[in-house]
């Protein structure tokens, strides 16, 4: 009973969050262009902060996993590419398919993610967590550009393209980030104790303003009717995924439980925002990505419990299937 309650303590902040911003999107009469601001601060100045944070303390070794690495960018890979192929058999449309492919594999790894692992497995978690969100995001945000140009929508040449893809990896604030908490890392920076607490403020900052934000944005969007492939898309990103993960980790080798159960409910969490911005970006499948992310972000609150409760509760999945 006392694990069930833990659990309960853990999620509903998360959750309370989400719902809190739904709550007063649907009550409050604001225009959404005012979250404008809030998402700047989110995506350029908050969430970079945090990701620093989780690095630079972080031994190099600790980051060079790349038997993991490749484990779990396969898992996200095949996930695509189930949902992707979900996505063409009912709408026979390749920009609409990238979009679902992204809606089955893309977890909500920047908002979600750190905080609650972090909360739920503690700080031995923080290096897996990191690696998730860096190569995911290499690998979707590459995939998705270049396949959304051979479906017609970037008119840009193939070089072209590829340029824009590399130059957008380089600059994505998060990897920025990254990069600088890798050096801080390598070469034990300490950062003089003003800007340390500012960045520490802001770290603290990014997970309740993330949450609120994705309630407020479903709220604004509602769905006017679910899409046939939206169950399979949310079956597969909340169920498949995390499924796909624990045989791929356990068939490539022994990575410890705090790594596997990372790994495990990172691809459990609900689809990320970031889907919604690519197909407003895209202009194409809005309602169908919006749908993704409400039915998601609901049904997740069944099964993250699920999962978090079998691992880091009971443990009664164990971290290796092959021992």
């Amino acid at each position: 009973m006392s694990d069930l309650i833990g659990l309960f303590n853990l999620l509903v902040p998360f959750f309370g969050l989400i719902g809190l911003g739904f709550f007063c999107g649907r009550v409050v009469k604001q225009p959404e262009a005012g979250l404008a601001w809030m998402q700047f601060f989110l995506i350029y100045v908050a969430l970079p902060c945090l990701f620093y944070r989780l690095i630079a303390d972080k031994p190099l070794d600790e980051l060079a996993n790349w038997p993991f690495i490749a484990a779990t960018t396969f898992s996200t890979f095949c996930a695509f590419t189930l949902s992707f192929v979900t996505g063409w058999r009912y709408t026979r449309d390749m920009a609409q398919s990238v979009v679902q492919g992204v809606a089955g594999s893309y977890s909500n790894i920047g908002y979600m993610g750190p905080p609650l692992i972090l909360a739920a497995i503690g700080a031995a978690a923080s290096a897996p967590v990191v690696l998730i969100f860096v190569f995911d995001n290499l690998f979707l945000f590459s995939v998705v550009p270049l396949l959304m140009s051979m479906a017609g929508l970037d008119k840009l040449s193939l070089p072209a393209t590829i340029r824009r893809i590399v130059w957008r990896v380089l600059t994505h604030p998060f990897n920025v980030a990254t990069a600088a908490g890798i050096a801080a890392s390598y070469l034990h920076l300490q950062l003089p104790q003003s800007i340390d607490q500012i960045v520490t403020w802001l770290a603290g900052a990014a997970a309740p303003c993330a949450l609120f934000i994705l309630g407020v944005t479903v709220a604004l969007r509602p769905m006017r009717q679910m899409p046939g492939e939206v169950p399979i898309l949310v079956f597969i990103k909340l169920i498949l995924h995390p499924l796909l993960v624990w045989v791929v980790l356990s068939a490539v080798g022994d990575f410890g439980p705090a790594w596997t159960y990372a790994a495990m409910i990172m691809a459990a969490l609900p689809p990320a925002l970031n889907i919604f911005v690519i197909s407003t970006q895209y202009n194409v499948g809005v309602e169908r990505a919006s749908a993704c992310i409400l039915i998601g972000t609901l049904v997740s609150m069944f099964t993250l419990t699920g999962i978090l409760y079998l691992t880091t509760k009971t443990g009664a999945l164990p971290y290796d299937l092959f021992p």
